[in-house]
């Protein structure tokens, strides 16, 4: 089942979400509470990674911190808040290159990285593709993302107008094959079985495949178009994907790409 981000009110979300201050990270402060709201969306986070996200309840959290209910609620006001903070929290876990950070040498290779630690991400967090961010929780893992993208097509030589839709088609394609690692890693714990166990138990289908009907299919798969594993061919076409889009965005621009020094921000 399919839950929302972004439905909290803005109001009470946004002091929590930024509660760190406009850096969005925690100072180091000696001892920390027993309880805090760092510690209440941390064990929410172990919940959904270990039991799935119905797991992050109001209730089992209270169990599993071992404070009533109604301190929960003290901490984090609403199951909508909690969904928004570990959604957060998890995206800033990517740990993005800021200004001044050293980063990969290249635009392209800032892009790479920012899909591998993507997918890191949700493959950790697997609950993370049970969460629909159409309206996301504006915290720093979200702008963080928006500005290390942002900041990465700057070099392309784009026109300015250009550079917020190319981030975006970026950001885009990159959760979309991070949204689908982590739905392969649902259906592995669910069931059991990979992806690739799946579809070999289901061998047979070529025993009823009628290649008159499907003369497309049929010549790739004479091609050996098909001998790569489901995992590998996911793997093969996210980069290839990767590769074209990124090409396109270098054959659009009107002159050469910026490069930075690899510690430029």
């Amino acid at each position: 089942m399919t839950e929302f981000s972004g439905r909290s009110d803005p109001a009470r979300i946004l002091p929590l979400l930024w509660r760190h201050g406009k850096g969005g990270r925690r100072a180091a402060t000696g001892r920390p509470a027993r309880l805090s709201v760092d510690a209440v969306v941390s064990a929410a986070i172990r919940l959904a990674d270990a039991e799935g996200l119905a797991a992050a309840s109001m209730g089992r959290l209270a169990t599993t911190l071992d404070v009533g209910t109604m301190t929960l609620y003290t901490y984090v006001k609403s199951r909508s808040d909690l969904l928004d903070l570990m959604v957060d929290q998890a995206l800033l876990d990517r740990a993005l290159p800021g200004p001044g950070e050293a980063r990969p040498r290249g635009w392209r290779a800032q892009v790479e990285l920012f899909g591998e630690r993507t997918r890191a991400v949700y493959r950790s967090h697997p609950w993370l593709a049970q969460v629909s961010r159409m309206r996301p929780p504006i915290g720093p893992g979200t702008i963080a993302e928006s500005e290390y993208v942002l900041s990465v097509v700057t070099q392309t030589g784009l026109p300015l107008e250009r550079l917020s839709t190319a981030a975006t088609v970026i950001a885009g394609f990159v959760t979309a094959a991070a949204h689908r690692d982590a739905e392969a890693e649902l259906l592995r714990r669910a069931t059991g079985e990979s992806n690739d166990t799946w579809w070999l138990s289901r061998a047979e289908l070529w025993e009823w495949f009628d290649g008159t009907r499907f003369p497309t299919m049929t010549r790739i798969w004479k091609a050996g178009g098909y001998r790569r594993s489901p995992d590998q061919e996911a793997e093969e076409s996210y980069h290839y994907g990767l590769s074209l889009l990124l090409d396109g965005i270098e054959h659009a621009r009107p002159g050469p790409a910026t490069e930075p020094d690899a510690g430029a921000g």
